[in-house]
């Protein structure tokens, strides 16, 4: 089961993140964890907290990546079989919004990011554990009323399927059932 790379997407407390914990666990005794996060308010202290109370039991090596991301892989500890990272959506929007925020019309900007994402799952693949990137599921509710809103929604629905054709596997959580989504996907027959 070594060198997978594994896809969990749903909605917001959809049971995408502890899944996903499940999931690694399973087939690792000892697990890494990318934290992508970072802190800039009371609410998202309190998120951040109740994932790390999850994990507070000897089993995890945490990492703080909210950039650069790719780089954590060349550091992982041989004796951990599998990594979780946590989340790809907030990860994209630290590339899309944060510090050194790519420039430009908003494709050139999505190029930027793609080639961010791309190195992450290039490093991902190298590492030879398996690898389960959690995202959320932002594009089916209404078409956001901003700008930035809807770049947001787009590019996360772009990297999204970038990340899901690289995957070995991807699973949709919905109401905390996990499906195996590309097992019920259809092929084109070219595909098959």
């Amino acid at each position: 089961m070594s060198g997978r790379l594994i896809m969990v997407t749903g909605g917001a407390r959809s049971g995408k993140s502890a899944f996903a914990e499940r999931y690694v666990l399973h087939y690792s005794p000892k697990c890494e964890y990318i934290a992508t996060a970072e802190i800039f308010d009371d609410e998202m202290a309190e998120r951040v907290r109740m994932h790390r109370e999850r994990r507070n039991n000897g089993r995890w090596i945490n990492h703080e990546a909210p950039y650069e991301a790719e780089k954590v892989f060349a550091q992982l500890a041989e004796d951990t079989g599998a990594v979780l990272f946590d989340c790809l959506t907030i990860y994209m929007s630290n590339q899309l919004y944060g510090k050194n925020a790519p420039q430009g019309e908003f494709l050139e900007r999505c190029n930027a990011v793609y080639e961010r994402i791309d190195k992450v799952l290039e490093a991902a693949r190298a590492c030879g554990k398996i690898v389960v990137f959690v995202t959320n599921e932002v594009g089916s509710s209404i078409v956001p009323a901003n700008l930035m809103a809807r770049e947001y929604r787009d590019l996360a629905g772009w990297v999204n399927q970038r990340v899901a054709e690289a995957c070995d596997q991807v699973f949709w959580c919905v109401a905390g059932q996990a499906v195996d989504v590309k097992k019920l996907a259809f092929k084109f027959e070219d595909e098959v």
